[in-house]
This record gives C-alpha cells, structure tokens and sequence, in this order.
C-alpha cells in the first residue's frame, strides 16, 4: 500500500506508517506543497495509485461527486493527539489493505468507534 497525506495530517503519521514498511508521502514534500489545490491532489494520488489520508470533507464530497480520488481514507477522529490517530489508524492497517486489494476504488472512514467503507 502507498500513502499520500493531505496537509491537516501531521507528517509524523507518514513517518510512522513508512516505518511499518508502507510507502507514505506528505503534500508538503510534494507538488506545490500545503498551497496544492484539491484537484491536483486527487489528480496526483490517482495517477500514481496512492491511497488519500485526509480530514479534509472537501475529498468526501468530491469523491461521492466525481469519483475522484479513488482511495479515500477520510479520518473524522476530532481533536486527538498524532499518538491516538496513528494507534487507531496502524489498528486498521489490516483491513485498509484487504480492502485495497479486492477494489479499485474505496472510500474508508474511520472514527472513534470502528470504520465505514464504501466502494464502486
């Protein structure tokens, strides 16, 4: 699995997940950095197949809408610290990669008490 995160995710998140072995990039070591427009997000994550890790409902709506990104991860944990949301995400990791592996497209989303996953 291969990760982008927006720019509301702490770039500690994507250290963590490189370090469990997963490809993980931040938007501010990316394309126009924290000024990168949505849809060269999307556009960007789709083109090189990565998975989205976003608190941004913006990328809900577009993906609902247009479709676009293909995969979504929208996290919706509130105000947590990175050490919870990283727990409660590494605790999903397992059933984000099956779901990645049997679907082109997916939005996962993740809450306090459990996840909600959508596919076309």
């Amino acid at each position: 699995m291969q990760f982008l995160c927006d720019v509301h995710i702490s770039i500690k998140v994507a250290k963590r997940i490189s370090k469990l072995g997963y490809k993980a990039e931040h938007i501010n070591s990316i394309l126009d950095k924290w000024h990168t427009k949505d849809k060269d997000i999307a556009n960007y994550v789709d083109k090189h197949n990565l998975i989205l890790i976003t608190k941004d409902q913006d990328f809900r709506n577009s993906y609902l809408l247009n479709h676009s990104p293909k995969k979504l991860l929208k996290i919706n944990l509130g105000n947590i610290s990175n050490k919870e949301m990283l727990q409660i995400v590494e605790n999903h990791l397992n059933q984000i990669e099956l779901i990645e592996q049997s679907n082109s497209s997916f939005m996962i989303e993740i809450n306090k008490t459990g996840i909600w996953v959508l596919t076309k």
